[in-house]
């Protein structure tokens, strides 16, 4: 069956997330410190992680939802200082803004513009990456997140939403992502096909069944891989 859309993963495909969260934590504190310093100094970043470790623990409720576990990780910590009202907007904007400062992996911008001029590609994360601050939102024919289906990966119900907005058959659409469970068990469940985009080449867990139809370095491979299928 000839490829007809790609679903594409986001954080630890097209770029590594973990520095900007890092940036982000860091900049929330520093804020804190500026604005409320009671606050910085009651749940330095090491506290408020896991502060929101296990608020995420407590709500699995939440667990498509890491915009409201956020929310109420702030609101937490300011009450937990006597303090009725956290300034929540303020500090998810200083949060959320140095969150999408992402630096995509080198190879990802040329082999996204190569894919999207060909097929079309729906955004399919987990996370809360903005498409729009992060500057490739016209790449994407559409974005589906765990937060506005009201599950994440791998049920197939996200990648079940992803299809249907595409237009197309489940096994028409190539899933691409990092994580073998996330990405390619939940995406197969869903019958999709899948590319596991695997930067530091490991190996697959044989626990998640046979490795999946693609194996790939980067998203340069997979834009070569396409071409030659196209």
């Amino acid at each position: 069956m000839a490829i007809r859309a790609l679903t594409l993963d986001l954080d630890d495909t097209l770029w590594p997330v973990w520095p900007a969260l890092e940036r982000a934590d860091r900049d929330v504190h520093a804020w804190l410190q500026a604005h409320h310093p009671t606050v910085a100094e009651a749940w330095p970043i090491p506290a408020m992680r896991e502060l929101r470790a296990r608020i995420a623990a407590e709500r699995t409720d939440l667990a498509h939802d890491f915009t409201t576990q956020r929310h109420l990780t702030m609101r937490y910590a300011f009450a937990a200082c006597g303090i009725d009202e956290a300034p929540v907007d303020a500090l998810w904007e200083v949060y959320f803004s140095a969150r999408n400062a992402v630096d995509l992996y080198e190879d990802s911008l040329p082999a996204l513009r190569r894919i999207a001029g060909r097929w079309p590609v729906a955004a399919l994360t987990n996370g809360n990456a903005d498409l729009e601050r992060v500057g490739i939102a016209a790449l994407f024919r559409h974005h589906v997140s765990a937060r506005e289906v009201g599950v994440p990966k791998p049920d197939p119900a996200i990648f079940r939403t992803a299809v249907e907005r595409l237009g197309v058959a489940p096994d028409e659409v190539l899933h691409v992502g990092d994580d073998p469970a996330l990405d390619v068990a939940g995406a197969r469940a869903a019958g999709l096909r899948v590319a596991w985009i695997n930067r530091r080449g490991a190996s697959w867990p044989t626990a998640l069944g046979e490795p999946p139809e693609l194996d790939l370095p980067d998203m340069a491979a997979l834009a070569d891989w396409l071409d030659v299928q196209a």
